[in-house]
């Protein structure tokens, strides 16, 4: 049997979890458009959860920030760094367990995240 363990902030697997859902409901809310959340927790020690989603223009972008910035704030989360919510083409909003990237059109086309991180965790063998 696997022991469950806590993540390096400390929190448990189902807070991420959590996070997440406050995230892409606040994107869901703002009218992102594209929402995906990726569970990345099995590829980097950095963070459980990359939610990527796009945004109509920059004013649409920045609201999309914003508004999860005030909705994980609201839940009791604390948001660790923002960056670039002043830009065109990408805005992160990192709260640790999951990490917002709220991109334009071309941006997300152009990077591709979804290819570098969606790969499925393979089984333990025993």
């Amino acid at each position: 049997m696997q022991e469950i363990k806590e993540n390096p902030n400390g929190n448990k697997p189902d807070q991420a979890s959590h996070i997440s859902e406050v995230i892409t409901q606040a994107l869901d809310d703002a009218k992102a458009q594209n929402i995906v959340s990726l569970k990345v927790g099995h590829l980097t020690s950095v963070t459980d959860y990359m939610i990527i989603c796009t945004g109509s223009s920059n004013r649409h972008m920045r609201h999309l920030a914003e508004t999860t910035i005030q909705a994980l704030q609201e839940s009791g989360q604390q948001i660790l760094s923002t960056e670039g919510l002043n830009s065109d083409e990408w805005m992160i909003v990192d709260c640790g367990d999951a990490v917002l990237h709220v991109m334009s059109g071309e941006a997300r086309e152009f990077y591709h995240l979804e290819g570098l991180w969606d790969i499925n965790e393979l089984p333990v063998e025993e």
